[in-house]
C-alpha cells in the first residue's frame, strides 16, 4: 500500500479562538482543536503549570503527541520556530501525557509543567507547544493516505518581575496596499498582546477609524501593525498630511495597560489614483 503524507500548519497565530486545521482528501476531513492558543503566568519558587485542551471533533480516532520548541516573531510579525534561544522555555517542560489518543468527538487535558533551573537569570522564557496528530486515511483507490496535522499554543513564563512597556515609533503609508504601518516598541521585559484603536484624521475630520486586534509583540523587540484603510480598488485617499491618533491596550498580571499615540501621517497617491487627476 502506497503511502503519502501532508504535513500542515495551522495559522493559529492569526487569530484569538481555538486552533483547528481542516485537512481534505477524497473521502475525509482530519481536525484537531487546541486551546487556550496563548499561555502566560509567571513561576513560583522556579515552577509553574498550566493545561491545555486538545479536542477531536472528527470522526476517526487519532493519536496525538506533544512536543515544543523556541520560537520567535519577526519585525514583521513572521512567527518562526528557532534551533536555539537564550529565551527558550522547552528545555524545562514537562507534558503529561506526552501521547495520547483521542477517540472521534473526544477532549482531553494535557498537564504542564514548568520547571526553570534555579541558576537561570530573571527574565521571560517562551516556547510553542505543538500538538502533532497521524490520521491514516484509504481513498477511493484503497491507498492510505498519511495526514500528518499540528496545533500549536504559545507559552510565555517570567522568573521574576517582568513587565512589558509597549509604545509607538512612527507611521507610513503604502500606496500599494493601502496600508498603515504602526511601529510598535515593547521596552519591558515581557511579552504583550495589545488591541489597536485608532482613528486617521485630517484636520478634524475624522476619515477612517477601525480596530486592530490582538498581535504580539515580544519583550524587548519591535514590531510593525498594519492598518487596512479599505479595498485597493475602492477610492483612495488624497494626497495629504494627516493625523493617526489611538490607544494601545494590553493586560499585565490581569490588569488593563494602556497608552496613547498621536503621529503625523503624510499620505502620497501616485498620480493616476491622486483625486481630480485622470487616468
Amino acid at each position: 500500500m502506497q503511502k503519502y503524507k501532508q504535513f500542515i500548519f495551522s495559522c493559529f497565530l492569526a487569530t484569538n479562538t481555538v486552533a483547528t486545521i481542516f485537512l481534505f482528501n477524497n473521502s475525509a476531513v482530519a481536525q484537531v482543536g487546541i486551546s487556550p492558543i496563548v499561555i502566560k503566568s509567571q513561576a513560583s519558587r522556579g515552577q509553574s503549570e498550566s493545561v491545555i485542551n486538545l479536542l477531536n471533533p472528527s470522526k476517526v480516532p487519532i493519536r496525538v503527541r506533544i512536543f515544543s520548541q523556541p520560537f520567535t516573531y519577526s519585525k514583521d510579525g513572521q512567527f518562526q520556530t528557532l534551533s536555539s534561544s537564550k529565551q527558550d522555555l522547552s528545555s524545562y517542560l514537562q507534558f503529561s501525557p506526552r501521547e495520547l489518543s483521542l477517540e472521534p468527538g473526544e477532549s482531553r487535558k494535557v498537564r504542564l509543567l514548568a520547571q526553570l533551573n534555579p541558576n537561570l537569570p530573571d527574565g521571560e522564557y517562551r516556547a510553542v507547544v505543538f500538538a502533532e496528530s497521524l490520521i491514516e486515511n484509504a481513498n477511493n483507490q484503497g491507498s492510505g493516505i498519511g495526514v500528518i496535522a499540528r496545533v500549536a499554543t504559545t507559552v510565555y513564563v517570567t522568573k521574576g518581575n517582568q513587565v512589558p512597556n509597549l509604545t509607538v515609533g512612527d507611521a507610513s503609508f503604502n500606496p500599494k496596499q493601502n496600508q498603515l504601518r504602526l511601529l510598535v516598541l515593547n521596552l519591558g521585559t515581557a511579552t504583550a498582546r495589545p488591541v489597536v484603536s485608532w482613528q486617521l484624521k485630517q484636520g478634524t475630520t475624522v476619515v477612517r477609524k477601525g480596530t486592530i486586534q490582538p498581535s504580539t509583540v515580544i519583550a524587548s523587540s519591535e514590531r510593525n501593525l498594519m492598518i487596512e484603510l479599505g479595498a485597493t480598488d475602492t477610492q483612495p485617499l488624497p494626497s495629504g498630511n494627516y493625523e493617526l491618533i489611538g490607544e494601545l491596550t494590553w493586560m499585565h498580571l490581569a490588569q488593563p495597560k494602556t497608552t496613547t499615540f498621536k503621529l503625523p501621517v503624510n499620505i502620497t497617491q501616485p498620480i493616476s489614483q491622486s483625486v481630480g487627476v485622470q487616468k
